[in-house]
């Protein structure tokens, strides 16, 4: 029966690797769909945002699956409802990847300014939210607490430049009327960023609640072994 499990909780980890690098393919091409203006890779991430919700589905479905047929206890519970919650949140930045990228095909090449996109920080959010999350995705394939918590302060360099790019893009607006309904999308854009960011957040904080009971499961084990001798 363990070695059953064992070999079920192992498949659900590589699914949510895969899940992972579909998500953040995704984001990646949204992100640059922006930055060069293009029609086409948007149109890409949004043909494939049907296989990140058939990914969710599946995994989904395979985490009920293990809890009916193995009754999961103690650490391999925690990481089953652990690995639930991060591909709900994974889900969530796949959608907020396809809000992106309507954006471009929305809007089209010419309206984007690009010394408002620099004034914005667009690029250097964008480049931070990659990072964060292939800082988590690091974080649970080699269990270290401490990389998932590196995570938690660059969710404030997001919560920065979001709440600054408010002014800088309303100010611009005021310059440049014409331009009002292109500076609301990109305070939307922006905003889904920043929103991703916090399922980065929350997707450490899943990791760090698996990993810390998995270390104080063989600190107990090294005690008992300690008081034994």
């Amino acid at each position: 029966m363990v070695q059953f499990i064992e070999s079920e909780l192992q498949l659900l980890k590589n699914e949510i690797t895969e899940m992972w690098d579909l998500v953040y393919s995704q984001l990646q091409r949204s992100g640059k769909a922006v930055l060069n203006c293009d029609k086409d890779l948007a149109q890409t991430v949004l043909l494939r945002e049907r296989r990140v919700n058939t990914f969710e589905l599946k995994i989904d479905s395979d985490v009920e699956d293990i809890i009916a047929l193995y009754n999961p206890l103690a650490i391999d519970l925690r990481f089953v409802l652990a690995m639930l919650k991060i591909n709900t949140n994974l889900e969530r930045i796949g959608d907020f990847a396809e809000g992106i990228s309507r954006f471009i095909i929305k809007c089209g090449a010419s309206v984007v300014d690009d010394k408002l996109m620099k004034e914005i920080r667009f690029e250097e959010m964008f480049t931070e939210v990659l990072e964060m999350l292939d800082l988590a995705k690091h974080a649970l394939l080699e269990e270290k607490i401490d990389i998932a918590t590196s995570i938690f302060p660059k969710d404030n360099v997001l919560d920065e430049i979001n709440a600054n790019s408010v002014t800088v893009l309303a100010n611009y607006m005021r310059q440049h009327p014409e331009s009002a309904e292109v500076c609301l999308d990109l305070i939307g854009i922006i905003r889904k960023l920043e929103r991703a960011g916090d399922h980065i957040t929350n997707i450490a904080e899943e990791i760090v609640f698996y990993i810390d009971a998995k270390v104080l499961k063989h600190r107990g084990r090294l005690d008992e072994n300690e008081e034994t001798k």
